[in-house]
């Protein structure tokens, strides 16, 4: 069927194009009774605008990309998921990419390469460092999540790294807990291994024991390639090896963590009764595991809504990077039955 023009209209409700026009994007003194008509002639007609062609007319595309390391990873998808909806909300579409976390592949979406007219960039650079962003070939706007890029020009979205892990490690101090270990210290070298996240969880873990005046064990620090669940579940099996295994562990995401309740339970062990367990991102699917999972949620909608913004700003400044805020959601792997849903 071909598009209904406003054309079209016009000569069905015997008015200008121009009067059309003015109804349709809600401009121009027009008298009530024109307004009617005109509007009953664009439902009779089932005239849909042309959005792109609105855009480009005013410079834009309407359009943004997002991209993400991994898709299918549950906090990636919560976030793309409140990304689509803040950008919706500002009438603009997203067009989702993954980048596995390569160089290659965050260069060539930074770069523009292969990709349509965008109006800017949320991404979540694993693998970027300075240079590469300081000489992109595309000069659209962007913004970054997640992972911090030192000395970058861009905007920087992201939950307080440091202050989130001494907040789950004080919290297990807090109840009762006094062989802490931590599963995620560090990921292996590569091109898809950010190390920044995983460092300052550590640094907030290592605080968290001080403040409880707990000492620092190096036995107790597991090392893992990726934040999966299959990482937690060998770690946590590692944990349960030693001479005097922990009595909690604070894991770097949910995902680990989901990883070491299967590996509790492989062994017949249970959270907490035996050992506390409590993970970062809050994550639904931790909401419904057995136990429910404790965890810091970072505030998701805010930092997806203020990335948006950043990304719309006339003009950015790296200045503008700021932190989300977090808050502990205690449940039954930490405070056994009768944790908040």
């Amino acid at each position: 069927m071909a598009r209904v023009r406003l054309q079209d209209v016009a000569e069905r409700a015997g008015v200008s194009i121009k009067t059309v026009s003015n109804v349709v994007n809600g401009k121009g003194a027009i008298t009530a009774a024109t307004r009617a008509r005109v509007e009953q002639v664009l439902g009779e007609l089932q005239y849909r605008p042309n959005v792109a062609a609105r855009h480009l007319r005013r410079g834009h595309s309407g359009m943004i990309a997002v991209a993400l390391p991994e898709i299918t990873q549950p906090y990636f998808a919560e976030i793309a998921s409140e990304l689509v909806r803040a950008a919706k909300a500002r009438h603009l579409t997203v067009l989702l990419n993954q980048t596995d976390g390569r160089a290659e592949n965050e260069r060539a979406i930074s770069d523009g390469i292969d990709m349509p007219l965008m109006d800017g960039l949320i991404m979540s650079a694993l693998a970027l460092g300075p240079e590469d962003l300081r000489h992109r070939l595309d000069s659209s706007p962007l913004v970054l999540l997640g992972e911090h890029v030192p000395d970058s020009p861009y905007p920087h979205v992201a939950i307080d790294n440091h202050a989130a892990a001494r907040t789950a490690t004080r919290h297990l101090a807090e109840i009762g807990r006094r062989r802490i270990a931590a599963i995620g210290a560090k990921r292996a070298t590569g091109d898809a291994t950010p190390a920044e996240t995983a460092q300052l969880r550590l640094e907030g873990y290592r605080e968290g024991l001080a403040d409880a005046g707990l000492p620092w064990r190096d036995e107790l620090v597991v090392a893992v390639a990726d934040f999966h669940r299959a990482d937690g579940a060998a770690a946590m099996h590692r944990l349960l090896e030693l001479p005097e295994p922990p009595d909690a562990v604070f894991c770097f995401n949910d995902l680990l963590a989901l990883g070491a309740l299967r590996a509790l339970r492989d062994r017949g062990l249970s959270a907490p009764d035996d050992v506390a367990v409590i993970g970062i991102d809050d994550i639904e699917e931790g909401r419904f595991s057995t136990p429910s999972l404790s965890t810091i949620a970072p505030d998701k909608r805010w930092i997806a809504e203020t990335a948006v913004d950043l990304l719309l700003r006339p003009h950015q400044d790296a200045r503008s990077s700021t932190a989300a805020g977090h808050r502990l959601v205690p449940r039954e792997s930490t405070a056994g039955p009768g944790g908040t849903p």
